[in-house]
């Protein structure tokens, strides 16, 4: 009995693949081990910088709320533990945003935490 391959099914799997590699350059976009391989790689990068991307916006955070702060004459560490103290129910993206936007909204919260 000869042997039966699903050609059907395994070329819609590679077109898939190639399909997601459109834009890439080179050899990248048209040929099916290099592409999929630079798309699985792409996979990876973007998997693991969703959870960087929290990281890298509380560092932004933390630094845009401790500029602001020391403008007022507090450090980061003292501002926020006078916000916690006093019971402010604001995150630090609310307060950085303040900070950022609207100096005289944040002002009136420090002066409230002091």
């Amino acid at each position: 009995m000869p042997r039966s391959v699903n050609h059907v099914a395994s070329r819609a799997r590679r077109k898939k693949i190639l399909k997601f590699a459109k834009g890439y350059w080179g050899r990248k976009k048209n040929v099916w081990t290099v592409a999929k391989n630079a798309i699985e790689k792409g996979w990876l990068y973007a998997y693991r910088d969703r959870k960087a991307k929290k990281r890298e916006f509380r560092k932004l955070w933390i630094q845009r709320i401790n500029a602001g702060a020391r403008l007022h004459g507090m450090s980061y560490s003292q501002f926020m533990g006078a916000v916690h103290k006093n019971g402010v129910e604001l995150n630090r993206k609310v307060l950085a945003d303040l900070a950022m936007n609207h100096p005289d909204a944040f002002k009136s919260v420090v002066e409230q935490v002091k």
